[in-house]
């Protein structure tokens, strides 16, 4: 499906980021402003508990189905570059075969073996544990900024030499989403800095993998690149979706980076609330600071010097979609207009973990969904609401936490279809924080990063988006702060209630 408001522009850079769910590309010209839009949307696959697969050739046709989109708003002679988003993390093992040493790389194709596994499969909890705490848990988190878990490539990867190590030893290279991506289009194994976050064994500091983390006879890990690193479009790459060979392909980012420097971040402080399946919650810092409580991540960004302090929230929009087809026929618009409808004060207390488990600034695996309080009166309006409760309050304690490292800023909104829209005065009134709600025009925001880091991987510059119009900000209603810090309390004590049952 592509939106292509303006049918021509001179000169424009492409972003593409594969989300959880789909497939998004914009096209931006060089005084910033969008001329044009797809999306294309692609299953995820639950074959057993716990277990989140996708298919990279879904992927590949959905980025087809993009491309071809995007080329009919804009002649893809005109495209000076293309940058690349993805979720984080995803693990994707490849033959290798399209990998070569030297720049420019080949023609051949690069085959996956195997689904990929993204960041919403549980299944590798074990592996996670022994992982992080064979290194120690305390001094891989000092290297890498990460609290090591299941959902990271290297435990996913430890998981499968268990169970399919046939598969594993087939394998040449151990690869996000981006970087399968990125090998795709040019041929070259890369990937940056943010995106090596997510296979756990990463040192911020030196910019370099941990040799002693890695642990033997895993597939290879691709070699790290800036993020502006660019390489030619292979032909068969460039004859599969419509577009012209050699064209340079920019790296990119981790879409949660993305997503941020789409929005305009620039001021330390300032958080990205990038409401989506999942939510990431980024605060910008011009430091590299470590928590002592191991609360959040950080995130290189994609310029040199400054730093993402990041949280994500597993099951927001995924539970929303869940409870919308159990509650209002699949519509999510609908429910969310129920939830508007209802009131907070009356809703039951939901608790959102219903992958199981939570990051956030929780980090417990076994933290499941539950309802409270629930009676014969309530309607469909007032859970949908409890379930919106439970979010705003699992967000108010990430934003407090980012609060003490990066300071306060404004919450920058994006995302989140039916949810986030309604979620802006909420978030405001519960954190005391003014927010600046979704932006129609900003609605891919990790699409639009991606195609501001293509421009910069050619002309060295950066682009500044403009936006469709000015948005009024939500500022804080003082008079619904008690509420929401009382909310707050019974929302925590649910929580260590579940923990104390275990």
């Amino acid at each position: 499906m592509a939106d292509n408001p303006r049918p021509f522009a001179s000169r424009v850079y492409a972003g593409l980021d594969l989300g959880p769910a789909g497939c998004k590309g914009v096209l931006l010209t060089a005084d910033g402003r969008v001329v044009a839009r797809a999306a294309a949307r692609y299953p995820t696959h639950r074959p057993e508990p716990g277990a989140a697969e996708q298919d990279p050739g879904d992927w590949l046709k959905a980025l087809t189905s993009v491309t071809l989109g995007l080329a009919q708003a804009v002649a893809a002679e005109r495209w000076q570059a293309m940058g690349l988003s993805a979720m984080l993390p995803t693990l994707v093992l490849t033959d290798g075969v399209g990998a070569v040493a030297t720049p420019g790389g080949t023609d051949a194709p690069l085959e996956p073996l195997g689904p990929a596994i993204t960041g919403e499969d549980g299944r590798a909890e074990a592996e996670g544990s022994a992982f992080r705490e064979g290194f120690g848990g305390d001094a891989l988190y000092r290297r890498t900024g990460q609290w090591v878990d299941g959902r990271y490539l290297v435990p996913m990867a430890l998981r499968l030499a268990a169970r399919a190590p046939e598969l594993v030893g087939a394998a040449r290279y151990l690869l996000g989403a981006k970087d399968y991506l990125f090998g795709v289009l040019t041929g070259e194994m890369l990937t940056d800095p943010s995106t090596a976050t997510g296979a756990g064994c990463y040192d911020l500091a030196a910019g370099a993998w941990i040799a002693e983390a890695v642990p033997p006879g895993l597939p290879r890990l691709p070699e790290i690149a800036p993020s502006t690193t660019a390489r030619p479009l292979r032909p068969a790459a460039a004859r599969a979706l419509g577009l012209v060979a050699g064209t340079p392909v920019v790296l990119g980012a981790a879409d949660s980076v993305l997503g941020a420097l789409g929005l305009g971040l620039t001021t330390p402080g300032q958080v990205a609330y990038i409401a989506g399946t999942s939510t990431v919650i980024l605060a910008l810092a011009d430091t590299l600071a470590l928590d002592a409580a191991r609360r959040y991540l950080v995130t290189p960004m994609a310029g040199a010097g400054s730093w993402g302090l990041e949280m994500d929230l597993l099951a927001t929009g995924s539970a929303h979609a869940w409870l919308a087809g159990l509650l209002a026929g699949g519509d999510q618009t609908a429910l969310a207009r129920l939830a508007d409808e209802a009131d907070p004060e009356t809703a039951p207390l939901f608790l959102p973990y219903l992958l199981p488990g939570e990051q956030g600034a929780r980090w417990d695996p076994d933290l499941t969904g539950a309802l409270s309080g629930l009676q014969l009166g309530h309607r469909a309006g007032d859970v949908a609401r409890g379930l919106r409760n439970g979010i705003v309050a699992e967000s108010r304690r990430c934003l407090a936490v980012l609060e003490s490292a990066a300071g306060r800023g404004e919450i920058l909104m994006a995302g989140g279809g039916a949810l986030a829209p309604s979620l802006a005065s909420d978030l405001a009134d519960a954190t005391g924080r003014v927010t600046r709600p979704p932006d129609p025009s900003l609605t891919d925001s990790s699409a639009i990063g991606a195609a501001i880091v293509a421009a910069a991987g050619v002309t060295g510059q950066a682009v500044a988006v403009r936006r469709d119009g000015e948005r009024a900000d939500f500022a804080p209603d003082r008079s619904r702060s008690a509420w929401w810090e009382s909310y707050a309390e019974r929302h925590e004590s649910a929580v260590v209630g579940q923990s104390v049952s275990r």
